[in-house]
């Protein structure tokens, strides 16, 4: 087939453009990342950072959490002003998590503000008391002493 010569030399100049920044917008966007990952562990009961902090790459932050649908969450979040994914175009219609999406997380980039994190760090929480308020899996957990 016909090369997309257009397509090879303008993915060039996007990874020079990318690499010819990479240290100015590593450090923020980790400290960010790390930020957001912090915060979601700290302020939202049962909640896991899938995958380790050592070898993660600087915009990805993937958090399971515990005892609410992913699809109630991701709805909620969109009410809100918040792009987030419980899986990828190519598994739509299943209730699977999806293999790309548990490798890749929620992404961080250079467009991301220091507000951007504090707005989530405020909604998240309140989006998830919500969804485990009505939630009979939420009120049958094995701790739960009020059942």
């Amino acid at each position: 087939g016909t090369e997309n010569i257009a397509g090879i030399i303008g993915t060039a100049e996007a990874l020079s453009l990318a690499l010819s920044r990479i240290d100015e917008v590593t450090p923020r966007v980790t400290a960010m990342r790390d930020r957001l990952i912090d915060g979601i562990l700290e302020k939202i009961p049962y909640t896991r950072l899938n995958g380790g902090r050592e070898h993660r790459l600087p915009g990805n932050v993937n958090i399971s959490v515990e005892y609410i649908e992913g699809e109630s969450l991701i709805l909620l979040l969109d009410l809100n002003g918040v792009c987030a994914s419980s899986g990828s175009a190519c598994t739509t219609g299943s209730l699977d998590p999806s293999h790309v999406l548990l490798a890749l997380g929620l992404t961080i980039n250079d467009e991301t503000t220091d507000e951007d994190i504090d707005y989530i760090l405020e909604v998240l929480p309140q989006v998830v008391d919500r969804l485990r308020a009505m939630s009979p899996v939420w009120e049958n957990r094995p701790d739960n002493k009020n059942k």
